[in-house]
């Protein structure tokens, strides 16, 4: 199924820099991590930050996911690859995790694919969403 992701015209107008700057100069191995993300952009629904719900994944958002058949639960935070640092819990929106979570809302289920099938995510609470706390530049 083809999901449909929010996004606001400012992410998505660094987010088309960066695949573009990534695709010339980029240290990104595998192509299709682009590719993925560049499909998402194209199938968005473009909000402008002000206007984009309080209950959407946008760039530098914080989350909890919780595992559907683990129960595991994770907080992550969503940012661009020269601040990612999986010690910190923040994940690149170019890892597959990243694009997989980009635009879903709470309450939404992820299917990510992993080498060894498909993990079922639920993002179970948004934590923090820059735009929902007045932050539009971040």
């Amino acid at each position: 199924m083809i999901r449909t992701i929010h996004i606001t015209l400012a992410d998505r107008e660094r987010l088309r820099k960066l695949i573009s700057r990534e695709r010339e100069f980029g240290t990104v191995k595998n192509k299709d991590y682009l590719k993925d993300l560049e499909q998402e952009l194209n199938r968005a629904n473009i909000e402008e930050s002000k206007m984009i719900p309080s209950d959407i994944i946008t760039m530098n958002s914080k989350v909890l996911l919780r595992d559907l058949e683990s129960g595991e639960e994770s907080i992550y935070t969503l940012v661009y690859p020269d601040e990612a640092n999986l010690f910190e819990d923040r994940i690149s929106v170019l890892a597959p995790i990243g694009t997989a979570i980009l635009g879903f809302r709470e309450g939404d289920v992820i299917d990510w694919k992993v080498p060894d099938g498909i993990v079922k995510l639920k993002v179970e609470k948004i934590l923090y969403q820059p735009e929902a706390a007045g932050e539009y530049e971040l």
